[in-house]
């Protein structure tokens, strides 16, 4: 174990507090963009720093840092005397036994193996690729790759070290008829390493595709459709539609959701079944323990259909009396965890997609996301692209496609499952409580749902 064990466990060592734990995050990333033709960005960041929190008779006090020296025990004690002197409150942290691990990855999975120069080649190969298709009159597109390495100590005498490392790309194309201008995008990233990156050639040319597509698609018409919606567009709606509902920390301040999230309460059909899984290999969410020191685990947020669980950090398990499910997690060293996804994404079925598309009379398949918004239960989200659904058979491709409904409603909806499950990475994240882009994985098979509200012209 390395020099910095003792170190920490002396910061921590003889503070009248309850809990305390202290992390130090040394992190490197690369960050490389296009537009258009043009290279608007190039670069390589190094940050080294730390957060120190002390629990104690239910409040937080919590400070960060950029200097690790000697000078960490005074802030240590000055937080220590604050938490003393705030009013008890109800609470506390569920308590881990003492313990020490260490967390290395693959040495071909470090982007820092790799030359800034080589990963320019490799984004600027990609981006020639999209202006080289006529009729593309613009591009976006972006390569980003990131190195951490976390120290944790708790006052439990709990030490972990732990790296983590994840690299990816987006492409964006902008196609142009006169007045008519239309845009797809794309992006891959997960813990694999650069090398993964590479041969993706096939993926951009597709986006290219899509975006001059898209100048001949109508606006869809509004109305109820069945929908079949493909596996990015699924995967988006598990974690924001349903996902951040099951996130306990929402729960235990909210008497609205404590009443719709009960464990028990059946929310879909026999065949639904949401998962949210860090320990998962390789993914954009996936870790071996959380920012307080936690395992990872996978955790069933719907089972057979019926709401069996939640998201916790130490905290909330506390407060909920249930299990700690790995989930308090930081963005970056500048703040304190608090409870997040990591991989959430619906599990595949039997159907086949022609059996999902077998007896739709008229609907459409949506497919990708350009976002969207959720209130509690209700949620709007826009498809990127969209096409009918005829007769069983997709036909002609439309555009400017919005879903919106109340979440539990949609679920009770879906009534075909596929086989076909793709869990995405990619760049950016999950956003929350100021603290984003946090990486993170989603994904689901193609699923089919009755009745959807679909906005358009």
């Amino acid at each position: 174990m390395s020099s910095m064990k003792p170190f920490l466990k002396s910061i921590l060592s003889g503070l009248a507090v309850d809990y305390a734990d202290i992390r130090i995050e040394e992190s490197e990333e690369s960050t490389i963009i296009f537009r258009g033709k043009e290279l608007d960005e190039i670069g390589t960041g190094f940050e080294k720093g730390g957060c120190l929190r002390v629990f104690h008779r239910g409040n937080w006090v919590v400070g960060t840092f950029t200097i690790v020296d000697d000078g960490l025990r005074e802030l240590a004690r000055e937080l220590a005397a604050q938490v003393t002197k705030l009013p008890p409150r109800e609470g506390g942290v569920v308590g881990l036994p003492a313990f020490e691990d260490t967390v290395r990855l693959p040495a071909e999975h470090d982007p820092r193996s790799v030359s800034l120069e080589e990963k320019h080649g490799l984004i600027s190969h990609y981006n020639k690729t999209l202006l080289a298709q006529p009729g593309i009159a613009s591009t976006h597109c972006a390569y980003h790759d990131a190195h951490r390495f976390v120290y944790f100590c708790s006052s439990e005498d709990r030490y972990l070290e732990q790296e983590f490392a994840w690299a990816g790309f987006s492409c964006r194309a902008i196609a142009r008829d006169g007045n008519n201008i239309q845009d797809y995008g794309e992006s891959i990233g997960k813990t694999w390493g650069f090398n993964a990156l590479r041969g993706q050639e096939p993926m951009v040319e597709n986006v290219a595709k899509i975006a001059l597509d898209l100048l001949k698609a109508e606006p869809v018409r509004a109305g109820v459709y069945t929908v079949v919606i493909d596996q990015r567009l699924a995967g988006v709606f598990a974690h924001e539609a349903f996902g951040h509902l099951s996130e306990a920390d929402h729960i235990a301040e909210n008497e609205r959701l404590k009443e719709l999230m009960q464990i028990g309460t059946r929310y879909g059909v026999e065949e639904l079944t949401i998962i949210d899984d860090a320990s998962l290999p390789c993914e954009k969410g996936s870790y071996r323990y959380d920012d307080e020191g936690t395992p990872a685990r996978r955790t069933e947020l719907i089972k057979n259909g019926v709401l069996a669980g939640h998201l916790h950090n130490r905290q909330t398990a506390y407060l909920m009396g249930e299990p700690v499910s790995g989930n308090g997690r930081a963005i970056s060293y500048r703040f304190a965890p608090i409870v997040r996804m990591s991989n959430t994404f619906i599990e595949p079925r039997d159907k086949t997609l022609e059996e999902l598309l077998d007896g739709v009379e008229y609907g459409l398949y949506l497919a990708g996301s350009r976002g969207g918004m959720t209130e509690l239960e209700t949620f709007t989200f826009s498809s990127q692209y969209a096409y009918l659904i005829e007769n069983g058979r997709i036909t002609k491709m439309v555009r400017d496609a919005t879903l919106s409904g109340n979440v539990f409603h949609t679920l009770r909806n879906i009534d075909g499952i596929g086989n076909d499950l793709v869990l995405y990475g990619g760049l950016g994240g999950c956003g929350k409580g100021g603290q984003s882009p946090l990486p993170v994985g989603l994904g689901a098979p193609h699923i089919r749902i009755r009745n959807v509200v679909i906005g358009g012209r």
